[in-house]
C-alpha cells in the first residue's frame, strides 16, 4: 500500500534530498516551498519521470491558514492522511546578540520553531482522524546542544525544536504517532559552501570521522525513523554529525595515548 511523506522546505538543500529519498523508497511525496518555483517544478518532474507521485505547493510554514491549505490539499491529492511529516523548513541569520534585529529574531523563530509547531499540529490531527499512527521527524542542529556565536536566534529555535519534539512525543504517543528529531552536524550544501569556502576542510579537521556530512547522510536516518524498524522509538534526538558534538572541548588535540600511572591517578 502506497504511503505519503510530506517534507516542508523540500525544493532545495537537505529537503530536496529527502524528497528524492522518500520517492525512491516508494512513497508518494509532497513538499512545501517559499522561493524558486523552477526548482520545485523540476523536482516534481524528476520524480514523475521515474514513475513516482509528487506534489509541490507554495506555502509559508509560519502561517496557520497556509499550513492548513497546504496539508489539506495534499491529503485530498493523495487520498489519505500523511504517514510521515518531516519538518525541515528553516532559515538562518548571522548577527551578534547585541546587534540582532528584532525582525530577524521574529523571522527565524516564526519559520523554524512556529513552523514546526503548526505543521505538526495540523498533520497530527489528520493522522489521528484517519488511521491513528504516523511518524513526525523534526530537523534540528548542533545548536540543539551547543551555543554558536552570532546565531542566537537560530540556536533558540533549534533548542526549542528539541524540547518541542519531546513534548509532542509524550502527547501524541497515545495516538500511535511517533515524534523524533534529527540533529545534523556539518553538512555540505549550497548555503554552507557560500558561507565558508573552506567549510569542508575546517569542519573535517575537527570531526572524529574526519569528513563532513552530505544530505544523503541525513536521508538514511530520516528513512529509518519513518519506518516500522523504529516503531518503538519516539521522543529521541539522533545526532548525525560524525561525532563532532560528542567530543569535549579540550585544549589539546588529543588525550595521552598511554594510561595514567597509579601515582598520577592518586
Amino acid at each position: 500500500m502506497e504511503k505519503l511523506a510530506i517534507v516542508t522546505g523540500g525544493n532545495t538543500g537537505i529537503g530536496r534530498t529527502l524528497v528524492r529519498a522518500f520517492a525512491a523508497g516508494g512513497y508518494a511525496t509532497a513538499f512545501s516551498w517559499r522561493s524558486n518555483p523552477e526548482m520545485a517544478n523540476s523536482l516534481v518532474a524528476e520524480i514523475e519521470s521515474l514513475g513516482g507521485r509528487a506534489k509541490a505547493v507554495a506555502s509559508d510554514v509560519g502561517d496557520q491558514s497556509e499550513v492548513a491549505v497546504f496539508l489539506d490539499g495534499v491529503v485530498s491529492w493523495f487520498g489519505g492522511a500523511p504517514d510521515v511529516l518531516v519538518n525541515n523548513a528553516g532559515i538562518q541569520t548571522w548577527a551578534p546578540l547585541l546587534e540582532l534585529d528584532e525582525a530577524d529574531w521574529d523571522g527565524v523563530i516564526r519559520t523554524n520553531l512556529k513552523g514546526t509547531f503548526l505543521n505538526t499540529k495540523h498533520a497530527a490531527k489528520l493522522m489521528i482522524g484517519d488511521r491513528k499512527r504516523g511518524s513526525i521527524i523534526n530537523i534540528g542542529s548542533g545548536c540543539n546542544k551547543l551555543a554558536f556565536a552570532n546565531l542566537v536566534d537560530y540556536t533558540a529555535s533549534k533548542g526549542g525544536i528539541e524540547q518541542f519534539t519531546k513534548s509532542a512525543a509524550v502527547e501524541l504517543g497515545p495516538y500511535g504517532i511517533r515524534v523524533n528529531c534529527i540533529a545534523p552536524g556539518a553538512i555540505v550544501n549550497e548555503r554552507t559552501l557560500a558561507e565558508a569556502p573552506d567549510y569542508a576542510e575546517s569542519w573535517s579537521r575537527i570531526t572524529p570521522l574526519r569528513r563532513i556530512g552530505t544530505a544523503d547522510d541525513i536521508a538514511g536516518p530520516v528513512l529509518f525513523l519513518a519506518s516500522e524498524a523504529a516503531s518503538f522509538v519516539t521522543g529521541q534526538t539522533l545526532w548525525v554529525d560524525g561525532g563532532v558534538f560528542s567530543q569535549a572541548n579540550w585544549p589539546q588535540e588529543s588525550m595521552p595515548a598511554t594510561p595514567l600511572s597509579v601515582a598520577s591517578r592518586e
